[in-house]
């Protein structure tokens, strides 16, 4: 039973070497696919090494582009690769434009397809990743979810309940597998940065950091925080070229850059952080299993447990709203929270046994 793993970006990188890990010890002969959609070393080959991924053994090497022409890129490239390795099922992970262009080559080819993360939904297809999740979920023939609300997401489109499997999270495994190795980094020292002294921010998505105005609005509500602590910034290299063009002094707002981080750096600057601003989707998951206050600067979430449940707050973009809830994260001692349900590490475990069984049973 041979089964193509696809990878394109960072966040694919943190799902998918546990269940390498998994499939070595579980029976499974997994392949692993780099479309190279992340292609920089900050961006890809460190994560590669601190997660110990063994070497890819497809690299497509797409880069960066459009939506669309990265997307069709992807697609031309992986077609041939499908072709010639003919595997018996292709594993997707979380919602980037790989995790599309591959699933729907599969679907042409009738190549079966397992989407890990299924069933997330922010009801926004205005965001290109909720796009990518619908289409590909529509698409595979083995979902697995992360939370309880994905499935009735997947119900309610129609897709078989026989198809959805309640695994958990596997990038809270690669968490739980590293975090004593992160815990050894010396970033903090690197950074002159004491543990609960600094705040760490993320911003990427094009919504809040294309539109200067916008950006700039999110930056000044941030100014506050910024006087009472250092803010760190490692900052995307398409948003450096956004805050460039813009003409933004980021120092102006108590904003302190670096270079992106590698995966057991930015860990250990997140669990030792103060308070977490960000747009990403995977950083409220992490930091909900840290107990971690985390603002996310959006207007909706596809992860609605890590509020309900965890230590994430939705603020929005409204820069009153942001300040008002930045003060309330500093001032406030840390609110009750819980993990998840099965985010407890073994999540890449109970992929690959129903991933085996799955295939034995064709």
């Amino acid at each position: 039973m041979k089964v193509l793993g696809v990878v394109g970006a960072r966040p694919n990188f943190m799902k998918m070497a546990p269940i390498v890990r998994a499939a070595a010890g579980g029976g499974l002969t997994l392949e692993l696919c780099h479309t190279g959609q992340h292609y920089d070393d900050n961006m890809s080959k460190v994560f590669f090494e601190d997660l110990e991924l063994p070497r890819p053994d497809v690299y497509l090497g797409v880069g960066s582009g459009s939506h669309a022409a990265q997307t069709a890129l992807i697609m031309t490239e992986f077609e041939r690769v499908a072709l010639e390795r003919r595997p018996d099922l292709v594993m997707v992970v979380g919602d980037v434009n790989s995790t599309l262009a591959c699933s729907l080559v599969c679907a042409k080819l009738t190549i079966p397809v397992a989407h890990v993360e299924a069933g997330l939904r922010s009801f926004d297809r205005a965001m290109p990743e909720e796009i990518n999740r619908m289409v590909t979920d529509i698409l595979s023939d083995l979902l697995f979810t992360t939370s309880a609300e994905a499935e009735p997401n997947l119900l309610r489109e129609g897709v078989a309940a026989e198809k959805i499997h309640f695994v958990g999270n596997a990038m809270i495994d690669s968490l739980h597998f590293y975090l004593r190795k992160a815990e050894a980094s010396d970033v903090l020292a690197r950074l002159g940065l004491a543990p609960g002294g600094y705040g760490l921010v993320t911003l990427h998505r094009p919504s809040n950091v294309d539109d200067p105005a916008q950006l700039a609005g999110i930056l000044g509500a941030m100014r506050e925080a910024g006087e009472a602590m250092p803010l760190l910034w490692p900052v995307h290299p398409r948003t450096a070229k956004m805050l460039e063009a813009h003409g933004i002094d980021t120092a102006a707002y108590g904003l302190r850059l670096v270079e992106p981080q590698g995966y057991l750096d930015f860990l250990r600057l997140m669990k030792d952080t103060r308070l977490v601003l960000t747009d990403s989707g995977g950083i409220q998951e992490e930091t909900t299993v840290l107990g971690v206050p985390c603002l996310t600067l959006r207007e909706n979430t596809e992860r609605p447990v890590t509020c309900t449940l965890g230590t994430n707050v939705l603020v929005g973009t409204d820069p009153a709203r942001i300040r008002a809830a930045t003060r309330a994260a500093l001032h406030d001692t840390r609110r009750a929270y819980q993990v998840p349900p099965l985010w407890d590490g073994h999540a890449a475990e109970r992929i690959v046994a129903v991933t085996s069984d799955w295939l034995a049973a064709r």
